[in-house]
């Protein structure tokens, strides 16, 4: 049977296949090996490193059904997804188009694959008209966030889709910020859509993974380069990221709704100079963002009336949210993004992306409203 609901899909897909003992929940398959029953290929023997096992199984095509794609495979992280998922379609003398306001990590990635001999060229991503000009004979590869981190810049999507089918390229967005329940990339013809299912697909801040989902010969290019490498997630690991799924639309309906009326009450707030929403009016990609998304998600970013020794005053007068480098989850977290997820970064790089040091990045959880809102009119207080 065919889901039409996300909700539905989120509680029903992929679990036929690990009910075989009746339970309702589905099992910790936790076995490194399966018996050997004819496999011809070395990619079919079941093996927790060859990703086949039923935990991984269920887990995957809980994702497919989701993310509107044929297969998936997960990763021990995100950093393990978008690797592999690079490495797969580019190799030494390649080139590569990448946005140009990445997350820190993946840009540290990116200095990796220049040393291996993959070429790179950073693009505007809501400027189309310009990637011609850095279009190569040896382009094989698009890639972009459908939401950038943290500044929350959209890129035209719709453009980038085109431009690498008129071109032949692989076409690869990180989706985590936006998250299935806010966008569906490969419905809009994207060829990778990868997650850090740490973040949102998860929900619960206790595990890290990742996965890469799209048609069924890009995934199979993946896994292959997987197997290889070797990120394969744990049994228990499956098992959470199953189960934090099954909640993911729920969650992330109301942290789409609460983010919305935090970021409105900092915008209208004296102490606050500048805040980045894309659910904002003023964001310079709202338009865009209402063309393609359900929701505008939970991030927020904003600057205080304040140096960063008032910014960090903030942050630790803040009760709620905790300070801490990750997002996604049902608490709120707080951090400064030149301290944490972008300190790989030069302070000039930083710049050029709008991070300024007393940045503030808010993943808004599943508090109340009320409550968040007036903890943070008691922390900025403190300037």
């Amino acid at each position: 049977m065919k889901f039409k609901d996300i909700q539905t899909k989120a509680i029903h897909a992929g679990e036929a296949s690990v009910r075989a003992t009746g339970a309702v929940a589905p099992p910790i398959y936790q076995s490194a090996t399966f018996t050997y029953t004819g496999e011809d290929s070395y990619h079919d023997l079941r093996y927790i490193r060859l990703n086949n096992t039923p935990s991984h199984i269920a887990l995957q095509e809980k994702i497919a059904t989701l993310c509107g794609g044929e297969r998936c495979v997960v990763t021990t992280s995100g950093m393990a997804a978008i690797s592999t998922a690079l490495l797969a379609f580019l190799e030494a003398g390649d080139h590569a188009l990448f946005q140009d306001c990445l997350y820190g990590g993946t840009h540290g990635l990116l200095a990796d694959l220049h040393a291996t001999g993959v070429e790179m060229t950073s693009i505007d991503g809501g400027e189309p008209e310009g990637w011609d000009a850095h279009l190569r004979e040896n382009t094989r590869v698009i890639y972009v966030e459908a939401m950038t981190n943290p500044m929350l810049r959209v890129a035209d999507l719709r453009a980038v889709v085109a431009f690498a089918k008129r071109h032949g390229l692989v076409s690869m967005v990180d989706n985590t910020f936006a998250s299935p329940v806010n966008f569906n990339p490969l419905e809009m013809g994207f060829d990778i859509e990868i997650h850090s299912a740490t973040k949102y697909l998860n929900g619960h801040s206790d595990i890290v993974a990742g996965c890469v989902v799209g048609a069924s010969d890009r995934i199979d290019a993946v896994l292959h380069k997987l197997n290889h490498l070797g990120g394969c997630l744990d049994p228990h690991a499956c098992f959470l990221l199953h189960r934090g799924i099954k909640t993911l639309p729920l969650r992330v309906g109301y942290q789409n709704q609460s983010a919305s009326s935090l970021a409105s009450f900092l915008d209208a707030h004296p102490g606050v100079e500048r805040v980045v929403y894309p659910g904002l009016e003023h964001h310079p990609d709202h338009s865009r963002a209402i063309q393609l998304f359900r929701g505008f998600g939970g991030m927020i970013s904003f600057c205080a009336h304040s140096d960063v020794a008032a910014a960090d005053r903030v942050v630790s007068a803040l009760e709620l949210p905790a300070c801490a480098p990750s997002l996604g989850g049902v608490e709120s977290l707080v951090t400064r993004p030149a301290t944490t997820t972008h300190s790989g970064m030069t302070p000039e790089e930083r710049s050029a992306m709008g991070i300024e040091d007393r940045l503030i990045r808010v993943s808004v959880g599943i508090e109340s409203t009320d409550d968040l809102c007036a903890d943070f009119d008691r922390a900025l207080e403190k300037l």
